[in-house]
C-alpha cells in the first residue's frame, strides 16, 4: 500500500521522487514538469475530496468520475487529456519502482480532441516581422538572428534558447540541437539566416558580452543567457512593431516554416525530419493547412470556382 493522503510529507516525498524521474529518465522539459507535478497535485487534492488513500485503490470507476468533475468544472478537452497524461506517466513511474504493478489508466481513453488546425504566417508577413529588429543596435542584431534563426530553421524556442556556440557550423549552414528527450539532429538554414547570425557574432554579442564569458549563443543586456521566455517576448513585440493583426508566438514561426516548406514542395518525411517529430503523424497535420489554404486560394481566384460559390 502505498499512503499519500496521512501526511504531507509522503506526498512531498512521492512528488519529489516523480519529479526526479521526469528530468532525470524522461528527459521533460521545465514546462512539462511543471504542469505534470501541478496535475498530479491536483488529482491528489480530489482523491482527498474522495476519502481515498492510497494510490492502488485508483480504479476506472474512480477516473471516470474525476473526468465529469473535470469536464463539470469548465475544463476544455485539451487539458483534461493532459491531466490524464501526467497520471498515466505518474503510474508507469510506479509499476517502474515496484510500487505498483497495474497501471490504471490504460482502462480509461482520454477525450477525442478537435482537430484544430495550426495557425502560419504568410510570406510577407514573415518578412515584415524579420526586418523590424533595428540592426544598427547589438539588442536589434541579436534579436534579428534569433528571428531570421527560427524562420530558417523551424526550431523549437527552448532549442533556440539552449543554443551554444559549438551548436552553430555557418560555413555548411548547418546548426546541431538537442530536442525533446535530448534527442539530437542536425537543422539546415539560408544565408540570410547565416548573415544575421555573423552580424550578432561579430559585433552585437561581443557588445552584449561586456567581457563577461559564456558559451551561450543568444545572451542578454548583461552578458548572460538569455531566457526561453525573453524571446517569446521579443518575438510578440517585434509582431506588433510589424503591424501584424495578430497574436504571435514562437510556435506560429515554426508552424510557418513547416507550411511553406510543404507550399514550396518539400516532402513529408524531410519536413519531419527538420521538425524533430518523433511520428509522422504529427507532421501530417501541416497537409491539412496546405489542403486547406490551396482551397481558399482556389475558391478566391478559379472563375467558375467563384460562380459556383455565388
Amino acid at each position: 500500500m502505498i499512503p499519500f493522503v496521512q501526511s504531507e510529507e509522503g506526498v512531498a516525498r512521492v512528488m519529489n521522487g516523480y519529479t526526479r524521474y521526469l528530468e532525470a529518465e524522461r528527459h521533460a522539459s521545465p514546462y512539462t514538469v511543471r504542469n505534470y507535478t501541478r496535475d498530479l497535485r491536483h488529482f491528489i487534492e480530489y482523491l482527498n475530496s474522495e476519502k481515498v488513500s492510497t494510490f492502488d485503490e485508483v480504479e476506472r470507476q474512480l477516473l471516470r468520475r474525476y473526468i465529469s468533475f473535470l469536464q463539470g468544472k469548465g475544463y476544455e478537452k485539451t487539458s483534461i487529456s493532459r491531466k490524464l497524461s501526467a497520471l498515466r506517466s505518474f503510474y508507469n513511474y510506479l509499476i517502474q519502482r515496484d510500487l505498483m504493478s497495474v497501471n490504471p489508466l490504460m482502462a480509461v481513453s482520454s477525450p477525442k480532441l478537435d482537430k484544430k488546425l495550426p495557425s502560419f504566417l504568410s510570406g510577407e508577413e514573415v518578412v515584415r516581422m524579420l526586418e523590424s529588429p533595428d540592426s544598427a543596435t547589438p539588442l536589434g542584431q541579436r534579436d534579428r538572428a534569433i528571428l531570421e534563426l527560427l524562420y530558417a530553421s523551424g526550431l523549437r524556442v527552448s532549442e533556440i534558447a539552449k543554443l551554444d556556440l559549438d551548436n552553430m557550423n555557418l560555413s555548411t549552414l548547418e546548426v546541431r540541437v538537442r530536442g525533446k528527450r535530448s534527442k539530437e539532429r542536425v537543422v539546415l538554414i539560408g544565408k540570410p539566416a547565416v548573415a544575421a547570425l555573423e552580424l550578432y557574432l561579430r559585433e552585437g554579442r561581443q557588445q552584449l558580452l561586456a567581457g563577461y564569458r559564456t558559451e551561450a549563443l543568444f545572451v542578454n543586456r548583461y552578458g548572460r543567457r538569455l531566457s526561453q521566455r525573453s524571446i517569446q517576448k521579443a518575438i510578440s513585440r517585434y509582431a506588433v512593431a510589424a503591424g501584424l493583426d495578430k497574436r504571435v508566438f514562437p510556435h506560429m514561426v515554426r508552424h510557418s516554416f513547416a507550411t511553406h516548406l510543404l507550399d514550396g514542395g518539400a516532402d513529408l518525411r524531410v519536413v519531419q525530419e527538420l521538425l524533430g517529430h518523433a511520428n509522422l503523424t504529427t507532421t501530417q497535420i501541416y497537409t491539412h493547412v496546405t489542403q486547406s489554404q490551396a482551397r481558399k486560394v482556389y475558391l478566391a481566384a478559379h472563375p467558375r470556382a467563384q460562380k459556383e460559390e455565388e
